[in-house]
């Protein structure tokens, strides 16, 4: 059982729970992820909100049957209407609204932030501020580039096991059958993780045409971004041109959700198109052939490491500040991981 191989706790951040075409103005969505029941609803002037689902009142469930109205959420039960900040604006047989309505009356409302085409809550399990914000991407929000391409998982696995394969550079020799393992330096500044990697591919022309004699190459540039644990996105330059979005969000403790969006610059030819498109299933070949692993492995915090495994125990130090001291206590991750 998932329980058996790994205690670790959800790490706090910035996760993308939809993306913006998902839900409409006035609509309402019932979503489950962070370990909570949420409750999405975008306003009729537009604006994202995520509140936590029962009613201070007496209990009921506000995104089942409960309807949007303007700028508020409208419960289903009596008609008490909520702002996007979780406070109560108005009840329509109390007329008006008692001047020391208590704090009992107020929805929990998550931080929530639409940027990059991605709708994206804060969780913290002390229900902690925002410590740092999510990133604009220029390729992501630029007319130059293309709409998503996205694709989609729900694995048996927690967020720390499958964002470690970043810094385990021999599984993809072994795992994905890769010869030429990028080369490169990655940095760890604050709740941010940079990496910059190249690698030497055969070069090809303007018709598709591969060299095959081994006298002509080109140069592939990887650029790699974390920020906290919940989005990361990957610039890949050399024969084409495509960003990717990772958004990996925890279902519950024991489950996620991967989500991988990619765009493209819509200036490359059909031959650079081509290989995009020949890169993105292997990238989804790739995930593929880690989640029979990720999802029944067991996390080890005391690792036998040796020099060729790749900056793992850095990548354990880094993830670390997400979580809080009695979540490290209590779980698998010993003190001196």
């Amino acid at each position: 059982m998932t329980q058996d191989r790994y205690h670790l706790p959800i790490a706090f951040g910035w996760y993308g729970i939809a993306f913006s075409g998902d839900i409409a103005h006035g609509e309402v969505q019932n979503l489950q992820y962070v370990g909570q029941q949420l409750v999405l609803f975008r306003t009729e002037s537009g604006q994202a909100h995520v509140v936590e689902p029962f009613c201070p009142h007496l209990g009921a469930h506000i995104g089942i049957g409960g309807s949007v109205d303007g700028e508020h959420i409208t419960c289903p039960f009596h008609a008490w209407q909520f702002d996007g900040d979780g406070l109560c604006q108005h009840i329509p047989y109390a007329n008006p609204l008692p001047a020391d309505m208590p704090e009992q009356s107020k929805l929990y409302a998550y931080p929530c932030v639409e940027k990059n085409g991605v709708i994206w809550i804060w969780y913290h399990p002390l229900r902690q501020a925002p410590s740092f914000d999510v990133v604009e991407v220029e390729e992501l929000n630029s007319d130059q580039w293309t709409d998503y391409e996205h694709f989609e998982w729900t694995i048996n696995s927690s967020l720390q096991e499958t964002a470690e394969n970043a810094a385990d550079a021999a599984h993809f020799q072994f795992v994905h059958g890769v010869k030429d393992v990028p080369t490169g330096t990655v940095e760890h500044i604050g709740h941010r993780r940079n990496g910059k990697f190249e690698s030497i591919s055969p070069h090809m022309d303007d018709q598709g045409n591969i060299d095959e004699t081994g006298t002509r190459w080109c140069t592939t540039y990887l650029d790699t971004s974390n920020n906290g644990p919940g989005q990361t996105w990957q610039r890949f330059k050399g024969i084409f041109d495509v960003v990717m979005l990772g958004i990996v969000t925890p279902i519950d403790a024991h489950n996620i959700h991967m989500r991988f969006a990619f765009k493209r610059h819509r200036q490359m030819n059909e031959a650079e198109n081509f290989i995009t498109e020949c890169f993105i299933q292997e990238v989804n070949r790739q995930v593929s052939e880690d989640i029979p692993i990720w999802e029944h492995k067991r996390y080890n915090p005391k690792p036998a490491l040796c020099d060729g495994d790749g900056p793992i125990s850095q990548f354990r130090k880094w993830y670390r500040q997400f979580y809080i001291e009695s979540e490290i206590i209590a779980s698998d991750l010993s003190p001196d991981a």
